[in-house]
């Protein structure tokens, strides 16, 4: 990780700006060698300059937000139009519903809340876990912002108020929703579902599902758990925390870039990115269009990031990494002690993958002891093997036997 200098973020800004000459360079490069018209977009030489002009116009590139482009869903062989529609809106959240008006009965199904992560990446990666669910529930995720878009005149924004947000969403919703929560949201929702049924709000989901969470880290420690435990948090403060540049909305507001957390996930499997480059490469030089057009769409989403909030950053890694407060029983919300022991009402589904290195097999599972006084018939663990991290909430084993686990649960939960 480089090390933390003062204007460390600035100079990232400057590098993307010396790159664009190269980069229109490259563009005319590749229009050039692929234009059907000149002769030598049909030799080797020219598919592979063409090819090395791509890939480079791709790892220089700064990627914005995707689209959820969710625009239909088949349903009994009929397709049905789904519009997205802003149903909450606070300054560092929209919660999104993925409306289907043309649906018969869809006022009848099942509400389903999928509070998404904010780890660097956009809702958009949840993009699968959102499709699942088009067919047979009414579908609501949380759309968190880019830090760095929200002026500091907005105010701060820590775990503190990340809960206080899920417990505004869930009372606007109204009773009996599902919920969703997918890895370092997971912490969050356990602790709001927690006050909620302490306070016996009649607006406490009627299920949570937690997928890949860090509930317990002391559980089958991964290398960013025992990172953040070597580490401490002073260093992540003098290591990870910038001030957004200017011209941003957000110019002089604490932040952990999201640029620094795509390098740490690229750290991580950097022969597998390397390798997957490679290949696109040689994809495009064959032009295996299919193939080449699976790694753009897998890398424009997983190369668009966003940064986090410094406050909401330093309190996650103190709470949830180094200092455990959740699991020894004293994480505390505003004063006021998390106790998952008060959850009496709603069920409790854990889904975990059998190779995720990044929440260890176990972490999400230490739910089920903490959440002591849920009945047993409410509560339901699944391990799917041969999955890591991502194939937990995307994929065709999510598709074909998570999803439908949790939509059975759903189902029992309302019963």
């Amino acid at each position: 990780m480089l090390r933390n200098i003062t204007y460390q973020y600035q100079l990232y800004e400057m590098a993307h700006a010396a790159l664009v000459p190269a980069r229109a360079l490259s563009d005319a490069a590749h229009f050039v060698f692929r234009h059907p018209f000149n002769p030598m977009a049909l030799t080797p030489l020219g598919k592979n300059i063409a090819a090395g002009a791509e890939l480079f116009e791709r790892m220089t590139r700064r990627y914005g937000k995707p689209l959820f482009g969710l625009d239909t869903v088949k349903i009994d062989d009929v397709e049905h139009e789904v519009l997205e529609e802003v149903v909450w809106t606070r300054p560092f959240c929209n919660v999104l519903h993925f409306c289907r008006a043309t649906v018969p009965n869809h006022e009848d199904q099942p509400k389903i809340l999928i509070v998404a992560p904010m780890s660097g990446h956009y809702a958009t990666l949840l993009r699968g876990t959102v499709e699942a669910f088009l067919p047979t529930h009414r579908v609501y995720i949380t759309d968190w912002a880019d830090a760095r878009m929200i002026p500091l005149a907005v105010g701060r924004f820590d775990l503190d108020d990340y809960i206080d947000y899920i417990r505004e969403i869930l009372q606007t919703l109204g009773p009996g929703v599902h919920t969703l929560g997918v890895c370092q949201p997971s912490v969050p929702l356990l602790a709001a579902v927690s006050l909620m049924e302490a306070a016996n709000d009649p607006c406490s989901p009627a299920s949570m599902t937690l997928m890949g969470g860090p509930i317990d880290t002391r559980k089958s420690p991964t290398a960013v758990n025992q990172l953040a435990e070597k580490r401490g948090v002073e260093w992540f403060r003098r290591n990870c925390l910038q001030n957004v540049p200017f011209p941003y909305p957000g110019f002089g507001r604490q932040v952990y870039p999201g640029y620094l957390q795509l390098s740490g996930f690229m750290a991580m499997n950097l022969d597998r990115h390397v390798n997957a480059h490679m290949e696109m490469f040689q994809h495009l030089v064959k032009d295996d269009g299919d193939s080449a057009e699976k790694h753009r769409e897998f890398y424009d989403e997983y190369l668009a990031v966003m940064d986090l909030s410094a406050e909401y950053y330093m309190q996650t890694i103190e709470t949830v990494f180094v200092k455990h407060d959740l699991p020894r029983g004293e994480m505390r919300h505003r004063g006021e002690l998390v106790d998952p022991k008060a959850i009496t009402r709603c069920g409790l589904l854990t889904v975990e993958g059998e190779k995720d290195d990044i929440s260890g097999v176990g972490q999400t599972y230490a739910t089920h002891d903490l959440c002591a006084n849920i009945p047993p018939e409410r509560k339901r663990h699944y391990l799917q093997l041969g999955v890591g991290h991502y194939g937990v909430f995307n994929g065709s084993k999510y598709r074909s036997e998570i999803a439908p686990r949790i939509k059975a649960f759903h189902a029992e939960m309302t019963a």
